[in-house]
């Protein structure tokens, strides 16, 4: 970029000052916007409806719109735009990035590009990391959408179905990426139209859009029932690793989080599970189980990957540190889990409906988002989303000081360094904040500053429910606040402390409920006289807590403000500039310092030997801090290292499932026709037709001459497709005048008139509804097969390797195969029900599919639920037919692997019929 700018410029400064034209027109309407009654106000939003009726763009309306926006701000919440949040505003209207420094409103921006597009009238979605963020900005950006005639609703998990679709119906939603993914993929298993909770997705804002996009995107969303295996082998297998010994009887690659078991350990798992070859598919299940116990024993670190709390497995978030209530890793790894931790063993579950995260969020017709750091992946926003990044410039200079990392040999040298630099801070009374990257390091620095007597609160995934107000807390004097990274994000930290926090904790206690406090904080006129009541005492309070603060506020200033550390580097040096920026907000003072070990993990595994000579060459003592600009420069190399590598895994992932996604599309689309209320008899009798083609090609192919051909083995055939088709009854001269076109021509109207024969008996309007649900239920049947027949490509494509084939070639060339065959099925046993339906056949649809239960899945099939509780027992839906075995013109001999995947062999598979 460097070389670029010096020949181009700057250009990021030019896309600003592009936009900083059109801010300055809407600076210009302030006065006249200020002349405007609250009703010629909202009346604002009907004339720009109209406009847009009337042929003109957003384009046209955007200055007055946004005005309008600004002027309806500082009524109903008291804020108005500044010009560099116009900027940003404009910059997500475009379907690009606003990269704005933390503190500098973002939630305010994104109140600009809604407003704006929900003119249209098709729905504006605000995503946000979690429900707490999304609840809270509906509720408090609300204000500003109702003041101006709009509708506001907002999607957080538990709300029921009524709810939810009242909310996708308003001009402005809000919720999480989780629950409008889930969403869409429940639409697209609903069994009637009334159903469905989603529109047609329109406009997105993503908030903190590098954590959804790209932290996140490395989880597909995943609907699933429950599976069947056997859960008394995880205590086996369990009770078998605990017995074997690393480098002797099994390997272990830290860094890919893989283990693999060496001659030694096969021949004790063999002498153990009684078996002649432990590589033999037919012990695959003992074999897999094993390894999962292993990866479980020795991959998996309890109180850094999850946690053992209320007799449950807690997946720890390894980008949040937060809890994930109700998320399971699969492959078994979560019972293996479960079996080491001696704890009751849960059944596995089974694939229903699958998407990943970016492959949702490109099916909107606009997509923009905000957050405080996305230079650093603005290659990747650019490749998947087709999104650049502009920086916008803060509203006030920024007065952070960015210390040196301070390095150090050993991390409890490091330790005792950040505990005696917080205890300098704190015999100041500067405030700390001391960012960690796991629960245990949050707990052995908690151990060393109780050591020292200093008070202070731990903020981790064990008490995520105090989150918004520990972090609210932390710029008070004399603070110390310990958090993993990225917790209480969309908190703002003010120096001495947060009087609209305070007083609103303080309102709570009078046994206000949420509603009067939101009404109370607000600035919208109010007719309730306990509504008028409430504002009081909210505005008694926030003064006095304003005046208590001040004096706090001006000596927190004074020390140079919130003082933070971070404990180690992240992998990603987006989350360590996201720890960074929570000091120095809107031109706060501030510092922060970075503590490192040549022991942390991102050391350890990527910094590799290099680091290690130029430390041993400085021949600098444990206890001595070492500051070389070789070795930052050595560690940032080390984080780029791993940010290529997590891009290329994401990008991995896309690339499977771009094979699912077109296959996905088209079934969707079979299933809405059928929501919709199609009239489906044409597209049946399109079926039909294939089916007949594909019955008389092989047939005609043998000779050109019609008294050649084999009439009784087509009329067997077609008789497969309806029972009730009657036979040819050609002369010998119609046979010799006979042509394939002619012949098919005869065929299509004797199915035809039997069709024909089967409506005048059912009724046209009763075989119209019967249609609709023969095929929805064939449909569903069919796509849970083959996603489950998917999954078990993939999970051996990779082998593909070693035979010099690319594997995403491969997937994309044999799922498409299956997709075919898929497809077949479906158009022949539609074909055959509907032939085959009679009165008293019931025009009920049936959930095939079932209820399911939400989760997600990380890259390394670590499955990840998210509903936010622990699921519940649900059946898997009973298959009509097993997977047909992909045959390619061999052989399959009875001992052979078989074809279809399952890793048994032939004669125990599909060929042991």
């Amino acid at each position: 970029m460097g070389f670029m700018e010096k020949i181009f410029g700057d250009i990021n400064a030019k896309e600003v000052k592009k936009v900083e034209k059109i801010a300055d027109k809407i600076l210009v309407l302030d006065e006249e916007m200020q002349k405007l009654t609250d009703d010629e106000l909202k009346a604002k939003t009907t004339e720009f409806k109209q406009r847009l009726a009337n042929n003109e763009t957003l384009d046209d309306i955007l200055v007055e719109a946004f005005a309008v926006c600004r002027e309806a701000s500082y009524r109903s919440l008291g804020m108005k735009h500044f010009k560099v949040q116009l900027i940003g505003g404009i910059v997500l209207h475009q379907g690009r990035i606003s990269e704005m420094k933390t503190g500098e409103g973002k939630t305010l921006v994104a109140t600009l590009a809604a407003y704006l597009n929900a003119l249209e009238g098709k729905g504006v979605h605000v995503v946000t990391v979690n429900d707490y963020l999304a609840k809270r900005d509906m509720e408090w950006m609300g204000k500003l959408y109702t003041f101006l005639g709009l509708t506001v609703g907002c999607v957080i998990h538990g709300i029921t179905n009524e709810v939810r679709k009242q909310a996708y119906q308003a001009d402005i939603t809000y919720g999480t990426n989780n629950e409008f993914g889930f969403d869409y993929l429940r639409d697209n298993m609903v069994i009637y139209k009334e159903d469905m909770t989603q529109r047609e997705l329109n406009y997105a804002i993503v908030d903190e859009v590098d954590s959804i996009l790209i932290d996140e995107a490395r989880t597909p969303l995943i609907i699933s029932g429950q599976g069947e295996k056997s859960t008394d082998l995880y205590n086996v297998a369990d009770k078998f690793v605990s017995t074997l010994k690393i480098e002797e009887d099994f390997t272990m690659e830290e860094k890919d989080k893989t283990v693999s078991i060496t001659e030694d350990g096969v021949t004790k798992c063999e002498e153990f599970f009684k078996l002649e070859n432990f590589s033999d598919p037919e012990n695959m299940e003992i074999n897999h189980h094993v390894l999962q116990a292993l990866k479980a024993h020795n991959l998996m670190k309890r109180d850094v990957d999850y946690i053992v709390k209320d007799g449950e497995i807690v997946i720890v978030d390894e980008f949040t540190g937060r809890l994930m209530f109700g998320r399971r890793y699969s492959d078994g790894l979560h019972q293996a889990i479960e079996a080491k931790e001696g704890m009751k063993i849960r059944q596995e579950s089974k694939t229903l409906a699958t998407i990943t995260l970016q492959n949702y969020f490109r099916m909107y017709k606009k997509l923009s988002g905000m957050t405080g750091t996305a230079r650093t992946e603005e290659e990747e926003f650019r490749d998947i989303y087709n999104m650049d990044v502009v920086e916008i410039p803060t509203n006030k200079p920024i007065a952070r000081k960015d210390y040196d990392d301070s390095i150090y040999a050993s991390e409890i040298a490091k330790f005792k360094a950040i505990a005696n630099k917080i205890q300098e801070c704190h015999e100041t009374g500067q405030p700390v904040l001391v960012g960690t990257i796991s629960i245990e390091r949050s707990e052995i620095i908690s151990d060393l500053l109780k050591k020292k007597g200093i008070k202070h609160k731990v903020l981790n995934a064990k008490q995520h429910e105090k989150e918004a107000e520990i972090v609210a807390d932390a710029g008070r004097l004399n603070s110390v606040t310990i958090a993993t990274n990225m917790a209480g994000r969309g908190t703002d930290i003010i120096l001495g402390g947060n009087p609209d926090f305070e007083a609103k904790r303080e309102m709570r206690k009078f046994g206000y409920d949420e509603n009067a406090i939101s009404y109370a904080s607000s600035f919208i006129p109010l007719e309730d006289e306990e509504l008028i009541k409430a504002r009081e005492e909210y505005n008694k309070l926030a003064d006095k807590y304003k005046e208590e603060r001040a004096e706090e506020q001006k000596k927190v200033i004074e020390l140079g403000g919130l003082y933070i550390i971070g404990t180690e580097r992240h992998e990603s040096r987006r989350i360590d500039n996201q720890l960074r920026g929570r000091a120095g907000r809107q031109g706060d003072p501030g510092a922060t310092q970075f503590f490192i070990s040549l022991e942390d993990e991102l050391m350890r595994l990527f910094g590799g030997e290099r680091i290690q000579n130029i430390v041993s060459k400085l021949g600098m003592d444990d206890e001595d801090p070492i500051e070389a600009g070789m070795l930052t420069k050595s560690i940032e190399n080390a984080q780029k290292k791993v940010e290529g590598r997590n891009f290329s895994i994401r990008k991995y992932v896309l690339q499977y499932d771009d094979v699912m996604n077109k296959q996905r599309g088209i079934i969707y689309e079979e299933r809405r026709r059928v929501l919709e209320g199609e009239d489906l008899r044409n597209h049946i009798m399109v079926m039909v037709s294939e089916l007949v083609d594909e019955c008389v090609n092989p047939v005609v192919v043998e000779s050109k001459f019609a008294e050649q051909w084999d009439l009784a083995a087509l009329e067997a055939a077609l008789k497969r497709i309806c029972g009730e088709f009657k036979g040819f009854n050609y002369t010998e001269e119609e046979i010799q005048s006979l042509d394939v076109d002619s012949l098919k021509e005869d065929i299509m109207k004797k199915f035809e008139d039997l069709y024909k024969a089967k409506e005048e008996e059912i009724g046209q309007e009763r075989i119209r509804e019967l249609e609709r649900m023969i095929l929805i239920r064939v449909v569903d049947n069919k796509w849970m097969d083959h996603i489950d027949a998917m999954d078990q490509l993939r999970s051996g494509i990779g082998l593909r390797a070693l035979g010099q084939q690319d594997p995403a070639k491969a997937y994309s060339a044999e799922g498409f195969d299956m997709f075919e065959l898929m497809i077949q099925s479906i158009k022949e046993d539609t074909v055959k029900f509907c032939f085959n339906v009679t009165v008293q056949t019931n025009t009920e649809r049936k959930q095939v599919i079932g209820e399911g239960k939400e989760k997600k899945e990380d890259f390394e099939g670590n499955d990840l639920d998210n509903n936010g509780q622990m699921p519940s027992e649900t059946k898997v839906p009973e298959r009509e037919k097993k997977q047909e075995p992909i045959r390619r013109g061999e052989k399959i001999g009875r001992n052979d692997l078989c074809p279809c995947g399952s890793g048994k062999k032939y004669k125990n598979c599909c060929g042991s019929n």
